[in-house]
C-alpha cells in the first residue's frame, strides 16, 4: 500500500507492452523544485510501494542537494541475469515510449540497480530527447565537447564524499591532512573518495571489500591498492597489512570511517566499539536513525548519506543542463561544499541529529517553492 502524505505521491504511472514482456512504474512524488528525478531500477521483485519510497528519498535528496528537481523513481520488473542484452534492450525502449508523454517534462531518467550508462543510451534513443535522461555515455553527444553524456563512472558521488568530509573535519576543528581514515568498499563511490582523501594528505589506514579488511598502521597506498584489486580481486592482497574480518573496519582506530558499499553496516550491537568521531555516509543507509542517534549520544559525528553522497544526482543535473565535466565537478564541490556546511551548522544550532537537520533544511526548501518555477542556470 502506497503512503501519501501533502507532500506526495503527485502521480502514480504503471505502464505494459505484452509482446516484450515489460512491466513497470514511474512514481513522481513531488514536483514543486521542478520535474521529478531518480533512477530505472530494474529487478524481479520491484514493486509500486518499494518505488514509492525511494521517490521520496529522492524528493528529500534533491532538495537537500539544492537543484531544481523533484523526486521521482521508475522500476522495471525483470530478472537482469536471466534476459539477454537483446531483450533488456528492447524492455527499456519499451518502457522509454511508453512514459514518453512524461518524460523530460515530469520525469526525468538515471541508472540506477542493473541500470547504467547503456542503458541510458537505449532509452534516450527511444525517447528521442538527450534530457530525457541522465547517466549517459561520455560519447553519447549532441555536438562534441557539448551537452554529453556524463556517466556515473566519472566518480561524480566519490568527489562529493570527499568533499563533505573535508567541511565535516573542518567542523570539528580538524584539518584533513594527517587524519587516519578507514573506508568500507572499494566500488565507485569507496575508488574515488579513496584516491581525493588520499591526495588531500589524509592518511588511508583502512579498506575493506566483501573477501575481508586490509589493515596498515602505516598507511596504504591507494594507487597500489586499486591495482592490487583489479588484478586479484580483493583487496586482502595488498601487502604490506594485515588482513581482517571485513565487519572489523566498524571498530578501526581512526578518525574518520567512510562507508561507500552494503547498506546495514553498523548496527546497535556495534556502537560500544566504534572508535572514529567521524562517520561519512558515501553508502546508501549504512545504518538504521537510532544507531545515528546512539552514535549522536558518544559524541560521533554523522553526516547522513543524503548529505553526503549527493554528487551523484548533482551530477545529473548538470548533464540535463548540458554542462561539461569539469563544469560537473565544480558544480558538485560547490553544492556539497555548502550544503554540508548548512547541516551541520543548523545541527549544531538546534541540537539536532544530523540526518533531521538535513530533513527540515530539505522539507523548508520543497514547501518554499512552487511546481511553475523556471530553472535557473546555477
Amino acid at each position: 500500500m502506497v503512503a501519501f502524505d501533502e507532500f506526495g505521491p503527485e502521480k502514480i504511472f504503471e505502464v505494459y507492452h505484452p509482446k516484450s514482456g515489460m512491466h513497470g512504474f514511474v512514481v513522481i512524488d513531488n514536483t514543486a523544485l521542478g520535474p521529478g528525478k531518480g533512477g530505472i531500477r530494474l529487478t524481479p521483485s520491484v514493486s509500486v510501494e518499494e518505488v514509492s519510497k525511494l521517490a521520496r528519498t529522492m524528493t528529500w535528496k534533491n532538495a537537500l542537494a539544492d537543484l531544481p528537481f523533484g523526486g521521482a523513481k521508475a522500476g522495471i520488473i525483470g530478472d537482469d541475469r536471466t534476459m539477454s542484452k537483446q531483450q533488456k534492450k528492447e524492455i527499456i525502449q519499451e518502457f522509454a515510449k511508453a512514459i514518453k508523454a512524461i518524460c523530460p517534462s515530469l520525469y526525468i531518467a538515471g541508472p540506477d540497480m542493473n541500470t547504467g550508462e547503456e542503458e541510458m543510451r537505449w532509452f534516450v534513443e527511444a525517447n528521442g530527447k538527450m534530457n530525457s535522461a541522465t547517466g549517459k555515455p561520455a560519447t553519447l553527444c549532441v555536438r562534441p565537447g557539448e551537452k554529453c553524456g556524463i556517466p556515473h563512472e566519472y566518480g561524480s558521488t566519490g568527489f562529493g564524499v570527499f568533499h563533505a568530509t573535508v567541511v565535516a573535519a573542518h567542523h570539528q576543528g580538524k584539518n584533513i591532512e594527517g587524519m587516519t581514515v578507514a573506508i568500507e568498499g572499494l566500488g565507485n563511490v569507496g575508488t574515488f573518495a579513496a584516491q581525493y582523501l588520499s591526495d588531500a594528505g589524509a592518511k588511508i589506514v583502512g579498506i575493506s571489500d566483501s573477501k575481508g579488511l586490509l589493515y596498515s598502521s602505516e598507511g596504504i597506498d591507494v594507487k597500489k591498492m586499486l591495482n592490487v584489486k583489479q588484478k586479484m580481486g580483493s583487496v586482502v592482497n595488498y601487502t604490506p597489512g594485515k588482513v581482517l574480518p571485513s565487519h572489523d573496519i566498524v571498530g578501526l582506530d581512526v578518525d574518520i570511517l567512510v562507508t561507500a558499499a552494503i547498506p546495514d553496516l553498523i548496527k546497535s550491537a556495534d556502537v560500544p566499539n566504534v572508535k572514529a568521531r567521524l562517520i561519512v555516509e558515501g553508502s546508501n543507509i549504512p545504518m538504521t536513525v537510532d544507531v545515528e542517534r546512539m552514535l549522536h549520544k558518544k559524541g560521533i559525528l554523522v553526516v547522513p548519506d543524503f548529505v553526503a553522497n549527493a554528487g551523484g544526482v548533482i551530477s545529473s543535473y548538470a548533464e540535463y543542463r548540458g554542462k561539461n565535466p569539469d563544469d560537473m565537478f565544480k558544480l558538485v564541490k560547490r553544492k556539497i561544499q555548502k550544503n554540508t556546511h548548512v547541516v551541520l551548522k543548523y545541527a549544531e544550532q538546534k541540537n539536532f541529529l544530523p540526518r533531521e537537520a538535513a530533513l527540515d533544511v530539505a522539507k523548508e526548501r520543497v514547501m518554499k517553492k512552487c511546481a511553475t518555477c523556471r530553472l535557473p542556470d546555477l
